[in-house]
């Protein structure tokens, strides 16, 4: 199932399927942190507001604004 970053929740377990149209800079960031196609992270929390999240990445805690991080194209993993 195909799914946005601004749908997640603290618990999910998400796999990354590519990017989508953005900053080209800000991409390049994200795949330097990790987030590579083919990678799964978890959903750790979420700031009080709703935003950024924390996510759990190859052992990394990395915190991730959501509509930044919406140019990630992610599949949910069933736990």
């Amino acid at each position: 199932m195909q799914n946005n970053f601004l749908n997640l929740k603290a618990g999910d377990r998400v796999k990354v399927t590519g990017y989508g149209q953005g900053d080209p800079i800000y991409r390049s960031k994200l795949l330097s942190m990790g987030l590579i196609p083919g990678v799964l992270f978890s959903v750790i929390r979420t700031a009080p507001m709703g935003d950024p999240l924390e996510i759990l990445v190859n052992g990394f805690h990395l915190s991730l604004r959501r509509q930044e991080a919406d140019i990630l194209n992610i599949e949910m993993v069933k736990q």
